[in-house]
């Protein structure tokens, strides 16, 4: 079987096993729901992931180190993740195949050359990064005035370190050298003790936008599996999926211009691939440089790394297709360099990596100038449960999509722009969505999460309960009534299917009870019996009165108490036997009609937020209750200020 075949069976496998991977995200037992299935082991082989999410918090998620396997696998073998394994590569690679199979050989060469623009993908990944790595560069920067002799320290380490360099003569001015040191050091004292940035310069992790592994199981779990049927059965609505399925559209259809368009030049985890690859030991290569220059190895090459002349290392995906149609055997895959010459490292510039660093350093503080994530945050943004407090869990979400996926209700969704651009695909929840709001015993979303952005939680933590007493329940957000669209409030109209619906014990939506007169429902007698009454007005509308909500009461009389009403006509109101008049209503008594509201109110000690009360509110547009983040577990200073 010939190395190509290998290579094809072996996306095909892992194609399959990530479909396989999205499917089963769904609550359930049985061998196509989530019952101890890796369904993150492909992010959590993603070394882009685990090094921002390293550089935004300092700390490595236990999962992630599965992609320690891959930078190994990369440094030693070459970018095999990419042309073996990445589910979006091997897309990609089957629509390019299907759109140029029939072409011409100098059409296929032509469209296989490499172009300058391929660098591009490299300055996206020193963007975000720096994006992320800006608050490394806040400390870096207060070091000298916060941690002297940790600073002094830094610099002593420097400069033994340029010592040395200069000792071994790789420096070509060597007084140029550490005459630029000493004004870096002296420039990064007068930084760190005289300015204080620390509210200037955040990081944030943006990489899940474009790294290939997010945006396939992103793709896949919110516009393919809910447009196909999927698993469940049942529809999923997700907001703004036909954007997601946009960009994945474009990703996967602009391979028809360019073989793989997205990789060569957009993808940033294959820029970092193609960084890790300058000092592998086996790569592709010509044994020798009796080559007759035919072109056949360029036919299908997938990365444009034009192994007919000086192959470009950092492009090469390891499709081997070069190797399978060089007739001459030329093409071989081992330790020696090739013959003809190597390209090691991208043809990435000085002024191109600065432009690049301080765009990624600078876009954070710039999106959060609309003080989102400080005093102007969006009351409407409510998080799953299990959410960092809001600057954190934005160092850590990769917009996988894996949370909305899992969750039974399909209440998470895709933000938009609700929590800024910054926040673009995290998730959210939106309660008119779905089947029903978060469920009391459902912590699946906090359990799937590949980086920690939703911390795993226990069903005990979630309710409050055993060991967990003492905090109470994790809280999402409250719910607040609109006295102007709830209709006891607003429209006297009997109702309290949101306290009914509360699932909280003892219940967060309680009722207070009030009569109130309706709309012209101040009226005189015409005639009476002891227990039908015929007032004046505007004719009543026939049987409307006979719901049991609805009383008539004397206002002038021996009598005043409220009698029920039975039954009307346009102009008569009948009341029960049991409540007649001793003495019949004389002309021209004034008599009142009543209806007896339940009048819902929100204790906030008591709310978690869980939407369930919104989510079957039957004012279908904008809810007559909502729940809104005041007083979320995950942010204190969200809290309400509540006096007993």
């Amino acid at each position: 079987m010939s190395i190509v075949n290998i290579r094809r069976i072996t996306q095909l496998f892992f194609f399959v096993l990530f479909l396989w991977f999205c499917i089963v995200t769904t609550i359930g037992d049985r061998l196509w729901q989530l019952r101890g299935w890796p369904v993150n082991w492909l992010l959590e082989l993603d070394p882009l992931v685990a090094l921002g999410t390293v550089i935004t918090t300092k700390r490595l998620y236990a999962g992630l180190l599965w992609s320690l396997l891959t930078v190994v696998l990369t440094i030693f073998l070459g970018r095999v993740f990419c042309g073996w394994i990445c589910p979006l590569g091997s897309i990609q690679q089957f629509v390019g195949w299907l759109a140029r199979r029939k072409r011409r050989h100098a059409e296929k060469v032509a469209l296989n050359k490499y172009r300058r623009l391929q660098v591009t993908k490299y300055y996206l990944l020193i963007g975000l990064l720096s994006a992320a790595a800006a608050s490394l560069v806040n400390e870096l920067l207060v070091l000298p005035g916060r941690n002297t002799g940790l600073w002094l320290g830094v610099v002593a380490v420097c400069l033994v370190g340029l010592t040395l360099v200069a000792a071994r003569k790789l420096l070509g001015n060597t007084k140029r050298a550490f005459g630029w040191f000493i004004a870096l050091v002296l420039a990064w004292a007068f930084v760190g003790l005289v300015w204080r940035p620390a509210n200037v310069l955040v990081g944030s992790l943006q990489t899940g936008l474009l790294d290939p592994i997010p945006l396939v199981y992103r793709s896949v779990n919110l516009v393919l599996l809910p447009l196909v049927g999927g698993v469940p059965p049942s529809q999923r609505f997700y907001t703004g999926a036909w954007i997601i399925g946009a960009v994945f559209l474009s990703a996967v259809f602009l391979t028809v211009l360019v073989p793989r368009f997205y990789c060569r030049f957009i993808c940033p985890l294959g820029a970092l691939f193609g960084l890790l690859v300058r000092w592998t030991p086996l790569r592709i290569g010509k044994q020798t440089s009796q080559c007759t220059n035919c072109g056949l190895c360029e036919t299908d090459c997938e990365g444009g790394c034009e192994p007919a002349g000086k192959i470009r290392l950092s492009e090469c995906v390891l499709c081997m297709n070069c190797l399978k149609r060089c007739s001459q055997q030329q093409l071989v895959y081992g330790t020696d360099r090739s013959a003809a010459g190597e390209v090691d490292s991208a043809e990435v510039n000085r002024r191109g990596f600065l432009v690049a660093a301080v765009s990624g350093v600078a876009s954070v503080p710039a999106m959060r100038l609309s003080g989102l994530t400080a005093r102007n945050w969006p009351a409407a943004l409510v998080r799953p449960p299990g959410a960092l407090e809001e600057t954190e869990f934005l160092d850590r979400c990769i917009k996988c999509g894996q949370c909305m996926r899992v969750c039974p209700t399909n209440v998470i969704q895709p933000a938009l722009l609700q929590a800024g651009v910054e926040g673009l695909w995290t998730p959210i929840l939106n309660f008119r969505i779905g089947t029903s709001g978060c469920q009391l015993t459902c912590v699946a979303c906090s359990n799937v999460c590949p980086t920690g952005a939703l911390r795993p939680l226990s069903i005990e933590e979630k309710l409050g309960i055993g060991p967990f007493e003492s905090a109470g329940p994790i809280r999402l957000g409250t719910a607040f009534i609109d006295r102007g669209r709830c209709l006891p409030w607003a429209m006297d109209a009997p109702c309290l299917v949101c306290q009914e619906n509360c699932p909280v014990s003892p219940k967060a939506i309680y009722s207070r009870p009030e009569f109130r007169v309706i709309r012209d429902g101040e009226r005189r007698v015409r005639s009476a019996t002891p227990t039908t009454v015929v007032v004046d007005g505007p004719d009543l509308r026939k049987g409307w009165l006979a719901s049991g909500e609805f009383y008539l009461r004397a206002l002038a009389g021996p009598d005043q108490v409220r009698k029920p009403i039975v039954d009307n006509s346009t102009d008569s109101i009948t009341v029960s036997d049991q409540s007649a008049w001793q003495t019949q209503l004389p002309p021209g008594t004034p008599v009142a009609i009543e209806v007896y509201l339940e009048l819902p109110w929100v204790d906030p000690t008591k709310c978690i937020g869980c939407g369930v009360c919104e989510h079957e509110c039957p004012v279908s547009g904008l809810r007559a209750i909502r729940v809104t983040g005041e007083n979320a577990t995950r942010n204190k200073r969200h809290s309400l200020t509540v006096r007993r």
